[in-house]
């Protein structure tokens, strides 16, 4: 051990204590209920709300009487979530949106301020995903995936994070996936976009710490395999393929009390763990074990096919 890594290892044996109780603390925290906050009244956008985890996450807001701001490519789907909402008490507006197009966000957000309000609630649940290994998925598909995935996700934030850093209030949402923590064979893009996202919350949470605006929250979902179409004949030893509602469920507990990460089943949070610490030919047998498969191209060809 060098003399800088020693001086640096005396320098953390003071935070031990910290690190005991703080982590203490983090264990009593399971057991005590967190007060869920209010979102009456607030103004939420939801991107990719024409359908699946987008519209039932919609619903939920609108039992909770806040005011929507409803984003889709799909005119129909749009219209038919906004309509719902609206049933459901809350006030709804649906917008036509192309998520994979920087200046349709940009103009889109600019009309949402003029005619609603500022949005202090962003959920960034648009996403595209192709089920191929590298040769089989097209370069447009590529570009695609990181641009509704990820780089939609700097856009809205660039649109509306302004407002709720002036006020000190508001909330911003990714939808990301455990596949942005771990990486999954034929799923090469779909990874790299939700592994950027997974980045893009973690730094907009520092860099709000940074700026001192602690009243803007962060949340980061990431799922399993869920039902919702996509994916075809996903299976996983981790589980069965996950309902939408339940993952709205525990979406909307975790918005409702501020949690930074959501990981479902939970389990996932210790496989993440046991990646970065365990040897490598024991995490090639455990992911054998937890055999990962689903529907998908492959371009690759081997000789003699």
């Amino acid at each position: 051990m060098t003399a800088k890594r020693m001086k640096f290892f005396l320098q953390c044996l003071p935070l031990l204590p910290l690190l005991i109780i703080f982590t203490l603390e983090s264990l009593l925290k399971r057991f005590i209920p967190k007060k869920r906050k209010s979102v009456t009244g607030e103004i939420v956008l939801i991107t990719g709300a024409g359908h699946g985890i987008g519209r039932l996450t919609a619903y939920e807001f609108a039992k909770h009487k806040s005011k929507l701001v409803l984003w889709d490519i799909n005119k129909h789907g749009i219209e038919d979530t906004a309509a719902e909402c609206r049933r459901l008490g809350a006030k709804a507006h649906a917008f036509v949106v192309d998520c994979s197009n920087r200046e349709d966000i940009y103009s889109s957000a600019k009309k949402v301020k003029e005619e609603i309000g500022d949005v202090s609630i962003l959920v960034n649940n648009a996403g595209v995903v192709y089920t191929s290994d590298l040769f089989a998925t097209q370069d447009p598909q590529i570009e695609k995936t990181f641009e509704v995935n990820v780089l939609a996700h700097f856009w809205t934030a660039k649109a509306f994070l302004p407002a709720m850093m002036k006020n000190n209030h508001g909330h911003i949402v990714t939808v990301a996936s455990a596949a942005g923590h771990t990486g999954v064979p034929f799923l090469l893009a779909y990874c790299s976009s939700k592994f950027a996202a997974v980045g893009f919350h973690n730094a907009l949470t520092e860099e709000l710490a940074a700026l001192e605006r602690t009243g803007v929250k962060t949340t980061c979902l990431c799922p399993n395999f869920i039902n919702t179409g996509f994916i075809k004949n996903p299976h996983t030893a981790l589980g069965p393929t996950l309902e939408p509602e339940e993952v709205v469920d525990r979406l909307m507990n975790g918005i409702l009390t501020e949690q930074k990460m959501i990981f479902i089943p939970s389990s996932i949070s210790f496989l993440i763990v046991a990646e970065k610490i365990l040897p490598e030919r024991f995490l090639a047998f455990l992911k054998r074990k937890i055999n990962v498969r689903f529907d998908a191209v492959i371009g690759y060809k081997t000789k003699g096919q």
